[in-house]
């Protein structure tokens, strides 16, 4: 018997592994080669419209990098928009969820409204707030009425400080339905009897909130946490565009931009592929660290 069970397990694996074998082999395909082939050529001082062959230089290419105020700046630039965006996202994502959910009605409509943003483009969605932040646009508008004060430009594309906040709305307008829906799928498998019981034991909502749902959402709050860091880290058509449109680049040129401006504007494949290599690195060590402080052992409801 445990020979026929064994034979029927091995047959399933090798099923399993011929059915996902395909998907195996484009993963490699799109995604490692490419970090392969960057950590190669960030060893090689290669230009991008040369027929020169590449002049290996060793760790010259991260020398430089890590000795550039420019990269720096794009560190900088892109922790700021990380943080300014992550932290936001995660927590306000959360509460729409808890507050969607505990509605009776317009559920659903609710949850197509706040969705619909991440339906489109980033360059879509850059256009739109980018005809938002003109000197007459909604945005100035807006303030203007909450200040009170009349015709005064908040420079949104023209102040360092500005334009930072003004990506940073852009992102969050535009993740945070996708985010609050994976926050509903987590709440909706907690199962309502929890809720039901603490309920009668004279839990408060506030109780039943902070006790229950948030110890047993964490795997969810992971996901999330994770996926918007390395969303955040990923950052690039915004900024591009806003710079584009005569916004500053200093205060904005993300690591990703400075990647685009070295390989594309300098030519130099090398200096950007060690760039893109540091900048994967820090996305790896960011989620390790993310996994390691959030380890538990996931509750099980059977």
């Amino acid at each position: 018997m445990k020979n026929r069970v064994y034979g029927i397990e091995k047959k399933k694996a090798k099923w399993g592994w011929i059915f996902v074998f395909p998907s195996l082999i484009f993963f490699a395909l799109f995604s490692f080669y490419p970090i392969i082939n960057a950590a190669y050529t960030s060893f090689f001082k290669k230009n991008l419209l040369s027929l020169r062959p590449p002049k290996f230089v060793g760790f010259d290419n991260y020398k430089y990098i890590f000795s550039s105020p420019d990269f720096w700046n794009s560190f900088r630039a892109t922790i700021i928009f990380t943080i300014g965006t992550f932290v936001p996202i995660v927590i306000i994502s959360l509460l729409l969820a808890t507050f969607i959910m505990s509605r009776k009605k317009f559920q659903k409509f609710f949850e197509m409204a706040f969705y619909s943003p991440a339906v489109l483009s980033s360059v879509t969605a850059a256009v739109i707030w980018l005809m938002i932040f003109e000197p007459r646009g909604l945005a100035n508008q807006f303030i203007n009425f909450i200040t009170g004060s009349s015709g005064k430009d908040w420079r949104w594309l023209s102040s360092g400080g500005m334009v930072q906040l003004a990506t940073i709305i852009v992102y969050f307008w535009k993740y945070i339905g996708y985010f609050t829906i994976i926050f509903i799928s987590g709440l909706a498998s907690i199962p309502q009897s929890v809720h039901e019981a603490a309920k009668i034991d004279g839990a408060t909502s506030y109780q039943d909130f902070k006790y229950i749902t948030l110890p047993l959402l964490k795997s969810t709050t992971v996901l999330v946490s994770i996926m918007s860091m390395l969303q955040c880290l990923k950052t690039f058509s915004t900024q591009y565009l806003f710079t584009q449109s005569g916004a500053p680049t200093e205060p904005i040129n993300v690591i990703t931009l400075n990647i685009y401006n070295t390989a594309i504007r300098d030519h130099s494949i090398g200096k950007a592929s060690a760039m893109s290599i540091v900048l994967f690195l820090l996305m790896l060590i960011l989620t390790i660290i993310q996994f390691k402080i959030s380890k538990n052992d996931d509750v099980d409801f059977n």
